[in-house]
């Protein structure tokens, strides 16, 4: 039975489930008329007392000339699969054999085309995963960046403090480089989830103090990595019921959480606000969290595409002073972390700015 849609055909099964013009078909039907050409101008010659010979020629001729072509409808597809098997072992994913035919071949050409959209897949995947880290690697970096300027520059004391602030962001930078270890699991789909039941409410609360502590970081800093240099902004948390707990991968979650306020924050307006919101699920322990901010909004015609990697979006001046244009990441990478917790995150209807919603299923549903 096939894999694919009705209609479709997957690669290496025939059309239909009969293969009515292969390869075999068509060379016992050039032997056949080669047989028949010859039986006919020998007849024809009895006919009409023509000499062997030229029965003979034209016997020849004929027979070459079908060869020619049979040959010719075999040879062409192997050539184009030639060349792009050729393109793909440089480094070309974007070339396709045509699939215009109905044989040995065909079935060959779309196994061929399967094969380059793999390849094509995994590549990408391996250069987002590349990208994904490096945008993740700022944050850490900067909060770590902060808190040593701070000492450095008198602003606050070398306490155990501050101390434990820039040890909790070496730890959480050097997660992240283990991340890069885990390189061969990633490209092949299977990252492990570190799942754990936690309090959301002190969770929720550190990550949007390391998200002010690492906008006043940036204030000032032009370093063109697309993170907020926004200081005015207020951020908001609200948790209901505040015992809360969740199950879920806490360093994962936080990728989630710093992201969307990242991205809120940059399309707030002057001395904005940003709402985090979080709501128990449906199931146990599962987890609804919700950004909301004042900002312009997202179309409705672009929530296909918010989360697309690289889609900055198409509002014209989305972003607040002191932000730049952003690297288009920090969404995708929101979506990739609830993927790998079986959820779910989209924008959904506000009255005002963007809102976006992720829910996380919870300790039964959760991949382990």
């Amino acid at each position: 039975m096939s894999g694919g849609p009705p209609g479709q055909r997957t690669p290496g099964e025939p059309w239909g489930g009969v293969r009515p013009f292969s390869i075999k078909t068509k060379l016992g039907a050039l032997v056949v008329i080669a047989v028949l050409i010859t039986t006919g101008l020998s007849m024809i010659a009895v006919h009409t007392k023509t000499e062997l010979r030229f029965i003979t020629v034209f016997s020849m001729i004929a027979t070459l000339l079908i060869t020619q072509f049979v040959a010719h409808s075999l040879t062409a597809p192997l050539d184009e699969m030639n060349t792009v098997a050729r393109s793909i072992s440089r480094g070309d994913y974007t070339r396709r054999v045509s699939e215009n035919r109905r044989d040995e071949l065909g079935d060959l050409a779309g196994t061929i085309n399967v094969m380059a959209d793999e390849l094509e897949a995994q590549e990408r995947h391996r250069k987002e995963l590349v990208a994904n880290v490096s945008h993740e690697l700022r944050t850490p970096i900067a909060g770590l960046r902060a808190v040593l300027e701070n000492v450095v520059d008198g602003v606050s004391a070398a306490d155990p403090e501050t101390m434990r602030t820039a040890l909790k962001q070496t730890e959480r930078l050097g997660r992240l480089v283990e991340t890069l270890l885990d390189l061969s699991r990633l490209d092949n789909g299977v990252v492990p989830l570190k799942t754990r039941r936690f309090e959301v409410w002190p969770y929720l609360s550190g990550v949007l103090k390391e998200a002010n502590m690492v906008a006043s970081a940036r204030a000032g800093i032009a370093s063109g990595s697309g993170s907020h240099t926004r200081t005015d902004v207020h951020l908001h948390l609200d948790v209901s019921p505040p015992e809360l707990t969740a199950h879920a991968d806490p360093e994962r979650l936080h990728q989630v959480v710093a992201n969307l306020i990242d991205n809120a924050v940059k399309h707030s307006p002057a001395h904005g606000r940003v709402t985090v919101k979080a709501r128990r699920g449906a199931l146990a322990e599962s987890l609804e969290l919700e950004v909301l901010d004042e900002g312009p909004g997202i179309p409705k015609s672009e929530w296909h595409r918010v989360f697309e990697r690289f889609n900055r979006g198409a509002v014209r001046a989305p972003h607040g002073p002191g932000s730049d244009g952003g690297t288009g990441l920090g969404l995708a990478i929101a979506r990739w972390a609830v993927d790998l917790h079986g959820g779910r995150i989209a924008v959904a209807e506000s009255d005002r700015g963007c809102r976006i919603i992720v829910t996380l299923p919870g300790v039964h549903s959760a991949p382990s």
